[in-house]
């Protein structure tokens, strides 16, 4: 070979080499370009990486609707609160629950917090009720994470509303399940003058009126339903929570108990009753008699016992001054049965509570182990005038009383009522002695 025929060899060989090397780069490059692109390890991180925002949006609303719902619990329990408070003063309802509202935390004005107070209300099932006071408190909350999803703050809102009880209960029916435990019917009048009549039956109905009975109340209120025509200044409520008698059960009796019967008559001389003492016979005042009892507490015990006023009698305290009065406590025994007490129409009976000592208030006291049931009938009508509490927890008691105003102090509470005849009810009872019942004078109802 010649010496330019092996330089062209050569030459050629050197490009041989050369494209060779450069097809195995090739090769190698679209190798790694192939396992690059084929390679699933570390594509997590760009999933999470897309994700973030969306991850962390979430967290930050579960984070804030906790708070939210905090927010909204606390506010409730203000606006709760505040419209009770504010239904029960009944004068000067924005002040009083502003004042309510801001010991939670919500003052009026402060930190973007609105508080309104509207008697009554605007929306609801008591926009008419005068006695119905609403409470709004809201407080817009701003945004954290959650703005990922939304701009502006969150508003919350909290709305309560209170109905007040303006008047003072004095009628009370106690039992929990009897139909119509409080009863009106023919054409009977009653006038709960600026006083409530309570059911705490849950039957339908709990209280009712029939016939042409008239019935004039400031409010009717019942656990059960309400039957018949009532007209309730304040409203007539259902779904109320049972109201308790206020007083405690009467003081022990005395013994031995005098088992005589004791009859007053119009002529002749007449036994006296002395007050502390127990009688288990019968006390009978007939037609023209007269009963003028001494201040202090007369026990009558046993179904032999009890208290008997014809139509035409009279029965009277008339040394009962300066605070001084008359209770007659029924009791007996599961053996012996129980005392109770029956006055008859156009009976005179005027009598009015001792203003203190153990039976302070109370006319008509009777035993909290009386069977339940046990018949009570003071019916003595337009003369019967019982200034105090007939407190009969366990009676099925028949009511007339004073068809006029001149009673201004008289609680009724029984088993169960059932009022005949025309009665007039009130209670102005200061320095009567009596206690309130339904001491709660206001109740959430929305």
């Amino acid at each position: 070979m010649t010496l330019s025929g092996w330089k062209y060899c050569r030459t050629r060989m050197g490009n041989v080499s050369q494209f060779s090397g450069r097809i195995a780069v090739d090769g190698r490059v679209r190798r790694l370009l192939q396992h690059f692109l084929h390679d699933q390890s570390g594509s997590y991180v760009l999933v999470v990486a897309l994700m973030m925002p969306v991850l962390l949006g979430s967290a930050g609303l579960g984070t804030e609707a906790v708070w939210w719902l905090y927010k909204h619990k606390n506010m409730q329990s203000a606006a709760d609160s505040g419209a009770v408070s504010a239904a029960t003063a009944g004068t000067n309802l924005t002040n009083q629950a502003n004042s309510v509202t801001a010991s939670y935390g919500y003052a009026n004005g402060v930190k973007n917090v609105t508080v309104t107070v509207n008697q009554p209300p605007t929306i609801g099932n008591f926009t008419k009720n005068s006695g119905a006071v609403e409470v709004i408190v809201s407080q817009p909350q701003p945004r954290l994470l959650s703005a990922l999803f939304g701009t502006g703050d969150v508003p919350i809102t909290a709305r309560a509303v209170a109905l007040s009880n303006p008047g003072t209960d004095c009628v009370l029916a106690l039992n929990r399940t009897a139909s119509s435990a409080v009863n009106m019917s023919g054409s009977n009048t009653l006038n709960l003058a600026g006083c409530n009549v309570v059911s705490d039956s849950n039957a339908s109905p709990s209280l009712s009126v029939g016939g042409s009975a008239t019935v004039t109340v400031n409010q009717a209120l019942a656990v059960g339903t309400i039957s018949g025509t009532i007209t309730a200044t304040n409203g007539i409520r259902t779904g109320i929570q049972p109201v308790l008698d206020p007083y405690g059960p009467p003081p022990a009796t005395p013994s031995p108990c005098d088992s005589k019967n004791y009859t007053f008559n119009p002529s002749g001389k007449n036994p006296a009753l002395s007050p502390g003492d127990c009688y288990a016979g019968s006390i009978t005042v007939n037609g023209g008699a007269t009963l003028d009892l001494t201040p202090g507490i007369y026990y009558l015990y046993g179904n032999k016992g009890g208290l008997s006023v014809q139509g035409g009698a009279t029965v009277i305290c008339s040394t009962c001054t300066g605070g001084q009065g008359v209770t007659f406590v029924f009791t007996g025994s599961s053996k012996d049965g129980w005392a109770s007490a029956t006055i008859a129409s156009s009976a005179n009976v005027n009598l009015t509570a001792p203003n203190s000592g153990p039976t302070k208030g109370i006319v008509f006291y009777g035993d909290r182990n009386m069977a339940v049931g046990t018949a009570f009938s003071l019916e003595g009508g337009g003369s019967q005038v019982i200034t105090g509490a007939i407190d009969l927890p366990n009676a099925s008691l028949k009511f007339a009383g004073s068809s006029g105003t001149s009673t201004p102090c008289t609680q009724i509470i029984a088993d169960t009522i059932q009022f005949t005849g025309a009665s007039s009810v009130q209670v102005n009872c200061q320095g009567v002695g009596t206690k309130s019942i339904g001491v709660q004078t206001a109740q959430l109802v929305e």
